[in-house]
């Protein structure tokens, strides 16, 4: 596989050169976190659109619409809709309010350090679980094409997106996303046209053909492969839809450009191109399917991660199997570099400086603790995926977004829509969001299973859903109002209507920028 090899070099190369030249233009903490808000509206919907088509988006649905059929769509469906719900509701608001980080914007009305603790765990916590998903696949991608140890493929990606946060800050971080997006949707194209032609280019020939193709025959195309109960449906697709609006990686790509009309013009650029790379999984989840087959992708990896990858070496032979694996891996590379500067942000911008520091850190010595704590991140992520090996990424991110859904989502509303909701609400809210999932998480089945090898734990789950959305997501919501009831402290109605005006109308924007 001297050509994967070369291929893989190649784009650790760019990505290093880009590191590089964002490196001398990474002066003070505003470049590093937002780039100096100098993206377009283009450059950062594609950037936003590489942040999000991430190793669960290429490797996981693929692989999921393979082994699930129509259950595995679900994700496409989820992630896509969801967008609407970021353009509609959270870039304006965010933009306007927020500095840095998620935990600016609800500072902005609560100035309080317990408000911005809690926010900035959230972020923490949430970026953790996200880059899991993104370690797993990028170990399960380097082992099966270069033979190197699942191990020390996670160390690989760990290493170069320490570097990449470390020296380039969020300027490197936007343009590794940015050439990322466009090879990911250069690969996917070229690869669902090849399926295309090998049904004939008729939708309904691919639809016929795949009944007959795998093991599950006609109900390939009918819910309930994956997810028998209907409850679960409805949790993952809750999560799925909800999530993305409190997903901290995301949410600061807003910071980066320099007003809200820019920022809306991002989701557009972003939910066209996120669109169009959806659709076209139908296509690698099919084709997976019929011109790889079951048990060749469960071979590979039980999760079914590697379907794409495989199918493109079907199709295509040796060079695009490199091809595409090696977008693969800078897919990884891209994503977990914004997740490891989301969560940086959170630590030295929230906790550092302004809890620790009482707001007194100078620049220097902020950036030097995000730098610090990309490092922690990093290692505290690798040494967690070295237990996740057997999950599938798509299920995985899921996760991530039912804890964003619920400890986030809620207080990014309420802050900018109830004009009672107070400091104990926000608290309240973000901690019962939080907790609630994670707990429901751990003891759901998809840590426990009866049967060995099929979670991380052998047991009974005390939680019957896989996914926690569906229960965790109200009681975020629930959390934050009787927080807000329950409190003997008023909200600030002067206070309200001010976050009012600088929402709809971005003055003040200056001053946070």
């Amino acid at each position: 596989m001297n050509t994967a090899f070369i291929l893989f070099l190649a784009i650790v190369a760019i990505t290093l050169v880009i590191t590089y030249f964002a490196a001398k233009r990474t002066n003070n903490a505003n470049d590093f976190y937002t780039a100096s808000s100098g993206l377009t509206g283009w450059q950062n919907g594609f950037a936003i659109a590489g942040d999000y088509m991430s190793a669960a988006s290429f490797l996981g649905i693929a692989g999921s619409i393979a082994l699930s059929g129509f259950d595995g769509f679900f994700y496409s469906i989820g992630f896509l809709v969801a967008y609407l719900v970021v353009l509609y509701l959270v870039a304006e608001p965010l933009r306007n309010l927020g500095k840095y980080t998620m935990a600016d914007m609800i500072a902005a009305r609560f100035d309080d350090k317990k408000v911005r603790g809690v926010a900035a765990l959230n972020t923490i916590t949430i970026s953790i679980f996200y880059m899991i998903a993104q370690l797993v696949g990028a170990g399960a991608l380097i082992t099966l094409l270069l033979g190197l140890k699942y191990t020390t493929s996670v160390l690989i990606v760990g290493v170069l997106m320490t570097v990449y946060v470390v020296f380039g800050g969020m300027m490197a971080t936007s343009w590794v996303q940015i050439v990322k997006a466009v090879l990911l949707m250069a690969g996917t194209f070229i690869i669902s046209l090849m399926v295309f032609a090998k049904f004939g280019y008729s939708i309904t020939g691919m639809f016929e053909h795949i009944k007959t193709a795998t093991p599950l025959g006609e109900s390939f195309l009918h819910p309930g492969n994956k997810y028998k109960d209907p409850l679960d449906t409805i949790s993952l697709n809750l999560a799925l839809v909800l999530g993305t609006a409190g997903l901290p990686h995301i949410l600061i790509r807003f910071f980066t450009v320099k007003d809200a009309p820019t920022a809306r013009k991002s989701v557009v650029y972003a939910t066209w191109m996120i669109g169009i790379f959806y659709i076209m999984t139908i296509f690698l989840g099919f084709g997976a399917a019929a011109f790889v087959g079951t048990d060749s992708i469960v071979k590979a990896n039980a999760a079914g991660n590697m379907a794409a990858p495989l199918l493109a070496k079907a199709l295509g032979g040796d060079f695009l199997f490199a091809f595409v694996s090696a977008v693969a891996f800078a897919t990884i590379l891209a994503v977990v570099a914004g997740l490891v500067l989301s969560a940086a942000s959170a630590f030295a911008h929230d906790f550092y400086s302004q809890i620790i520091r009482k707001g007194e850190a100078t620049e220097k010595e902020q950036m030097k603790a995000a730098r610090w704590s990309s490092i922690g991140v990093a290692v505290l992520s690798i040494i967690l995926a070295l237990f996740a090996q057997k999950l599938n990424v798509a299920f995985l991110v899921s996760l991530a977004f039912a804890v964003a859904a619920s400890a986030n989502l809620p207080i990014l509303l309420f802050t900018v829509f109830w004009k009672r909701f107070n400091t104990a609400g926000a608290v309240s809210g973000m901690l019962v969001g939080l907790i609630s999932s994670l707990v429901l998480v751990a003891i759901s089945p998809s840590v426990w299973s009866p049967e060995a090898g099929a979670a991380i734990l052998v047991g009974e789950p005390l939680f019957p859903l896989a996914n926690p959305g569906i229960v965790s997501i109200p009681l975020g919501f629930i959390g934050a109002i009787a927080g807000t009831l329950l409190s003997s402290k008023k909200s600030d109605a002067r206070k309200f209507d001010e976050i009012v005006v600088k929402v709809n109308t971005g003055i003040g924007l200056r001053d946070n920028a």
